[in-house]
C-alpha cells in the first residue's frame, strides 16, 4: 500500500509540468493522446512522426523512404513549420526555420512517457505559435523500481536500431537516475540515403513529498546523406524510382559520378531543469529552464562555380584566365537557445485556472567555407565566404480557465499575448545583404463550451484565433512577406461505452495570408513558402476504438477535407493569370488509417496497420 501511494504521488507531481499546456478529456479542443505502451509497440527505430501516422488527418514523410533520417509530419495539410512542438513544456521548434528536426533526436520515442496531439489552433502553449497543430511531449516518468532494457530492431534496407536503457529506481525513496543510449543505421530506400545516428538521454530526479526536481540532458549526432531534393518524372523514367540527384557531378573524363560525402552532419544537445511543486490541494507550480546547443553543416560538391561567388580572385594559367572551379563547400549553423518557463495551476470545486509565461532567446550563426577546390585561387583553409547571424527573442503570457457550471455544462477560455523580436545581420549564402528587424505582437483568444448529455455522449464547440510569424527562409525569399492569421472553428462529439470509443468533429479553418508551400525549392533544398491571401480548410474527422472481442481490437480513422485558396494568381508563359479558386498544396482531401490487432496471449500480439493518403498537389495552381 505504501508503494502504491508513493507511485501515485510521483505521477501527480510529474503531471504538473504539462498541466499548463495539455487539455483533459472533456475540453472543447480536438485532440488525441498517446501513451508509452502504444509507442513501444510501434517503436522499431523510426522517428516519432512515423509512429504518429495512424492519428486522424496526419500525413508523414520520409526523405530516405524508410522512416529513418529526415522525416516530417503534416496535420490537416498544414506545413510542419506551423505545428508547435514542446518537450516537457520546452519549445523544440527551431526558432529561425520554425521546423522540427527529429533526425537530431534519434530514437527519442524510447524516452517518451506520453504525448498529446491537438489538431487546429489548440490551447495556448510555449514557443512558436500553434497554427495547425501542437504536439506536447513528456519524457520518461520516475521509475520506482530498478530496470534494465536492451532493445534491438532489424528491418528493410539494412535498417537496425540498438538501444540500452536503465534506471536505478528511487534510491531511499527520493533519488532516481535513468538513462538511454541508442545507435541507428539505415541504407534508406532512396539511393545513398544512408543514416548514421547516435543518441543519448540521461535523467536525475529528486522526489520529496510534494516536490519533484528533474535534471535532464538528451541529444544526438546525425550524419545523413542528403535526399531532400526533388526528382523529375524524366529522371524517374531514366534512373528508376529510387534515384537521388544529390551529390551528382561529372568528372574530368565526362563520367556521371556521385560525391560520397554529400551529407548533413549535425549535433544537438539539450539541458533541462524542472522544478514541480505541489503547494497544497489547490495550487501547483512549475519552473523550467533549458539550454540547447546545436552545431553542424551540410556538405556539397559543386561544379563550375564562379570565383566571384566565393570572393576568389581569377587566376592565369598558361595564358588563360580561370574564374570557375569545382569545389566542395560546407554551410554551417552554430546556435544557442535559452528558455525560461513559469507556470501556476489552481484547481478547486469545478474551477481550473492555469497561468503560464515563457521567454526564449536564440542566437544563430550562419557561415560557409570551402574545404577543397580544383582551382583554389587565393582561398585559405577555413576561410568564410559568407557570414550571417540571426537573433530572436520570444515572450508569451497566457491564462486559461475551465469552469464546470454543473454536471452537464463546462466553459473554457484561453487568452495569450505573444511578442516576437527578430533581427538578422550579415549576408546570405548567395552573398546578398540580409539585415532585417521584425517585431510582432500577437493576441490569440480562444473560447469553448462542452455539453455532457450523459456519461456516454459529450459535445463541444470552440473558436480560436492564431497568428504566426514567417521563418528566416521566408524573409530571405521575400522580405515583405506577412504573418499568417487564422480563425479556427471546431464542433465535435465524443462517444464512449464499455467496448467502443468514437470521436467525430468538423472544422473550419479560415486563413488570411496563409503561408503555403509553392512547390519550389531554394538553393539549399528548403521548400519556398508564400502568402496565399484568403484561404480555407474545411473538414470532417472520425476515429474509433472498438474491442471486437476479447482478443481483437480495431482502430479506424478517416478524414475528409476541402482545402482551397480563394483566388490564385500565377505567371504562366510570361503572363499573370487569375486561376480563381485552387487547391492548397500538400493538402489531400482524404486521409485514412486502419489498425487491427490480434492478441491470442498476454505476451504476444499481431497487428496489421494500413494507411491511405489521397491525391495532393505540389503547388497551388492545380497542376
Amino acid at each position: 500500500m505504501v508503494f502504491s501511494q508513493q507511485k501515485d504521488s510521483i505521477q501527480t507531481i510529474d503531471d504538473v509540468i504539462i498541466k499548463s499546456i495539455r487539455v483533459d478529456a472533456d475540453a472543447p479542443i480536438t485532440h488525441s493522446n498517446i501513451d508509452k505502451k502504444t509507442l513501444e509497440k510501434r517503436n522499431l527505430g523510426q522517428d516519432l512522426p512515423i509512429l504518429l501516422k495512424a492519428l486522424p488527418n496526419v500525413v508523414t514523410t520520409s526523405d530516405a523512404g524508410a522512416g529513418v533520417g529526415y522525416t516530417g509530419i503534416r496535420v490537416r495539410g498544414v506545413s510542419p513549420q506551423s505545428t508547435n512542438i514542446t518537450i516537457n513544456g520546452i519549445p523544440y521548434n527551431d526558432a529561425e526555420s520554425l521546423g522540427t528536426y527529429w533526425v537530431d533526436l534519434p530514437d527519442f520515442s524510447s524516452s517518451v512517457e506520453s504525448l498529446q496531439l491537438q489538431r487546429g489552433v489548440g490551447t495556448s502553449t510555449n514557443g512558436s505559435g500553434a497554427f495547425g497543430a501542437s504536439i506536447n511531449v513528456l519524457t520518461d516518468a520516475v521509475s520506482e523500481k530498478p530496470l534494465g532494457e536492451i532493445s534491438n530492431s532489424f528491418g528493410s534496407y539494412h535498417t537496425r536500431k540498438h538501444t540500452l536503457k536503465f534506471s536505478t529506481g528511487t534510491l531511499n525513496n527520493h533519488v532516481e537516475i535513468a538513462g538511454r543510449i541508442s545507435k541507428i543505421k539505415s541504407d534508406g530506400y532512396i539511393d545513398r540515403a544512408t543514416a548514421d545516428l547516435d543518441a543519448y538521454f540521461l535523467q536525475a530526479a529528486y522526489v520529496n513529498n510534494n516536490t519533484l526536481i528533474k535534471a535532464i540532458t538528451f541529444g544526438g549526432h546525425e550524419i545523413t546523406y542528403q535526399a531532400w531534393n526533388g526528382v523529375s518524372q524524366d529522371q524517374i523514367n531514366q534512373f528508376g524510382t529510387t534515384y537521388n540527384p544529390s551529390g551528382a557531378y561529372t568528372d574530368l573524363a565526362g563520367n556521371h559520378q556521385f560525391y560520397d560525402n554529400e551529407v548533413d552532419n549535425y549535433k544537438q544537445s539539450h539541458y533541462q531543469l524542472h522544478w514541480n511543486q505541489k503547494i497544497n490541494k489547490q495550487w501547483t507550480t512549475n519552473i523550467g529552464l533549458n539550454y540547447t546547443k546545436g552545431k553542424g553543416y551540410f556538405e556539397q560538391y559543386k561544379e563550375d562555380e564562379d570565383f566571384t561567388d566565393y570572393y576568389l580572385t581569377p587566376i592565369n594559367i598558361g595564358g588563360s584566365t580561370i574564374n570557375t572551379t569545382d569545389l566542395i563547400r560546407r554551410r554551417w549553423l552554430d546556435n544557442d537557445y535559452y528558455v525560461l518557463n513559469v507556470g501556476v495551476n489552481y484547481k478547486k470545486k469545478g474551477v481550473l485556472l492555469s497561468f503560464g509565461s515563457s521567454y526564449s532567446q536564440y542566437d544563430g550563426d550562419h557561415y560557409g567555407e570551402i574545404i577543397w577546390a580544383r582551382n583554389a585561387s587565393d582561398s585559405e583553409l577555413g576561410q568564410h565566404y559568407y557570414d550571417g547571424n540571426g537573433k530572436k527573442n520570444d515572450f508569451s503570457l497566457f491564462t486559461k480557465a475551465t469552469y464546470r457550471l454543473n454536471a452537464s455544462f463546462q466553459l473554457f477560455g484561453d487568452l495569450q499575448l505573444r511578442n516576437v523580436d527578430y533581427n538578422t545581420t550579415g549576408i546570405t549564402s548567395k552573398r546578398n545583404l540580409f539585415e532585417i528587424t521584425k517585431k510582432h505582437t500577437f493576441f490569440n483568444p480562444k473560447v469553448g463550451f462542452t455539453y455532457i448529455t450523459n456519461p456516454q455522449n459529450k459535445w463541444y464547440i470552440s473558436f480560436a484565433s492564431a497568428h504566426k510569424e514567417p521563418s528566416r527562409s521566408d524573409y530571405k525569399d521575400n522580405e515583405n512577406i506577412q504573418p499568417e492569421q487564422l480563425n479556427d472553428f471546431e464542433l465535435g462529439w465524443r462517444f464512449q461505452k464499455e467496448k467502443i470509443q468514437l470521436n467525430a468533429n468538423i472544422y473550419a479553418m479560415l486563413y488570411n495570408e496563409q503561408l503555403v508551400l509553392t512547390g519550389a525549392l531554394n538553393d539549399v533544398g528548403t521548400p519556398i513558402r508564400a502568402n496565399s491571401g484568403k484561404s480555407s480548410r474545411l473538414g470532417l474527422e472520425i476515429d474509433a476504438f472498438v474491442q471486437v472481442s476479447e482478443k481483437i481490437q480495431w482502430q479506424p480513422a478517416i478524414a475528409f477535407s476541402r482545402n482551397k485558396n480563394k483566388e490564385k494568381h500565377a505567371s504562366i508563359d510570361g503572363a499573370l493569370v487569375n486561376l480563381g479558386s485552387t487547391s492548397i498544396s500538400y493538402s489531400p482531401e482524404i486521409v485514412a488509417s486502419n489498425s487491427i490487432r490480434y492478441q491470442p496471449h498476454q505476451n504476444f500480439e499481431i497487428g496489421l496497420l494500413s494507411k491511405y493518403v489521397g491525391k495532393q498537389y505540389l503547388s497551388n495552381i492545380d497542376s
